[in-house]
């Protein structure tokens, strides 16, 4: 009793914690920490392996990638509407483990180096969003608009806090591991993050709280933990297309995806410039994510629920297409190594810290089956899509010659309906709240 105490007192200096809140909040602190150290454990080998496969090959990368999602989407939701949540999502990242086994042994021997590289780009990015789009909507799952707008800061804190390890690790550990065993480093933190959501269900279970106000503790659903789902493999696609919310969230993460692609592609192409070895440019994506780790935790940590409370989720989610705004026309005078890793450190900093958040917040106001079937059909279907459609797009307007200045000038309008979209949802999301407020009372 007297740790706790101590702890709610100190955690009330950071966010806006309220009693009942805190073992489900330091348990989804532990949980995406451990989530996003094992993946960025990973990050800077996917990068190299996309580099080593052909930087002229990326769209086709960016291509598989999306058609891997189509038929993974399907049998997660067959697997969200037969199992209760306290059984797919430990069974998600177990099998991601797995995954991971099978790399070790396919780069240990060495079979098929270039190809075996070019899956591990499409897979890890698959596990990316799986994973982190499993974690988000359980999140929305378990807490209410308004703790989410206090809260999800400080909980995102902990995904930086991850992936500030995460990226330190491999620098670290590169070298006398090798890079292949940093898979089990990554397998490892996968397991841990099962464990926390694990625990995470029984600390919002409520004979753990027994809660006696709906904003003392996580708001669990209508429908208990154990219950599953329920509805067709398909209905996360019907949901999003019917609903005028849904389509403007997936026009947001389209945008979001076109804008980092192309600043992705473009990173891509200076830091293949900069340097030929291999060893050299792993750094450099380390060092960017080590950067952006540093910038995102101080924010998540002190700033970002107090951004959200008093500016709102739309201004907060139109934080990044402004950033990028500024970026694109930053790099379009000067499209060098430096401006382009600076841009990446702002804007993934400015993502990660207050317009992701912000954006998890919208999907709080939702159906419980909308938060699981359409926020996925959304954070991975829409896009990888998206991605792959940018990939492309990137390639024809660099094969008609434009230099990456010009494309860089030529983004800078789209950032503009990106922003005005962004303050159009956070209108709806409070309207939608605010219907649920009245509803409860």
């Amino acid at each position: 009793m007297v740790n706790e105490a101590l702890a709610e007192r100190w955690l009330g200096r950071v966010v806006a914690a309220r009693p009942g809140e805190m073992r489900a909040l330091l348990w989804s602190f532990a949980y995406f920490f451990c989530l996003l150290a094992g993946y960025y454990v990973l990050r800077p080998l996917r990068d190299e392996m996309g580099i080593a496969g052909g930087v002229r090959n990326l769209q086709w990368l960016f291509t598989a990638t999306f058609i891997v999602m189509l038929a993974a989407v399907p049998v997660f939701g067959a697997l969200v509407a037969r199992l209760p949540r306290r059984r797919f999502i430990p069974l998600v990242y177990q099998f991601f483990v797995a995954n991971l086994a099978i790399f070790w042994l396919l780069l240990t021997f060495d079979v098929g180096k270039v190809h075996v590289a070019r899956v591990f780009f499409v897979w890890i990015s698959v596990f990316n969003l799986f994973a982190v789009s499993v974690f988000w909507s359980f999140m929305a799952d378990l807490f209410a608009s308004e703790q989410g707008k206090r809260l999800f800061g400080f909980i995102a804190a902990g995904g930086s806090a991850g992936a500030l390890l995460g990226p330190a690790l491999t620098v670290g550990l590169a070298a006398p591991l090798g890079p292949v065993n940093l898979l089990f480093v990554a397998a490892m933190f996968l397991e841990l993050a099962v464990l926390c959501a694990h625990r995470l269900e029984s600390a919002t279970a409520p004979s753990a709280n027994a809660p006696t106000a709906a904003s003392a503790a996580p708001a669990l659903g209508t429908r208990p933990v154990s219950a599953a789902l329920g509805g067709g493999w398909l209905a996360g696609i019907a949901m999003a297309l019917r609903s005028p919310y849904l389509a403007g969230i997936a026009l947001w993460v389209s945008l979001l995806s076109l804008a980092g692609t192309f600043l992705y592609f473009q990173q891509a192409n200076i830091v293949a410039a900069a340097s030929d070895d291999p060893a050299v440019r792993t750094r450099i994506f380390a060092a960017i994510d080590l950067s952006i780790g540093l910038l995102t935790i101080i924010v998540q940590f002190f700033a970002t629920g107090r951004l959200i409370g008093r500016f709102g989720v739309g201004r907060a989610a139109a934080a990044l297409p402004l950033i990028f705004g500024l970026g694109f026309l930053a790099l379009a005078f000067t499209p060098v190594l430096f401006v382009v890793v600076a841009f990446q450190a702002i804007q993934r900093t400015t993502n990660f810290a207050i317009s992701n958040p912000a954006r998890e917040v919208l999907f709080t106001v939702l159906e419980r089956e909308e938060k699981y079937k359409a926020k996925n059909v959304i954070d991975i279907v829409v896009f990888r899509g998206a991605d792959a459609l940018s990939g492309w797009l990137f390639a024809v307007l660099r094969g008609a010659g434009l230099e990456l200045s010009t494309i860089s000038l030529a983004s800078v309008p789209v950032t503009g309906v990106w922003l005005v979209l962004a303050l159009a949802l956070g209108r709806s999301q409070e309207l939608r709240a605010g219907r649920g407020d009245q509803g409860a009372r």
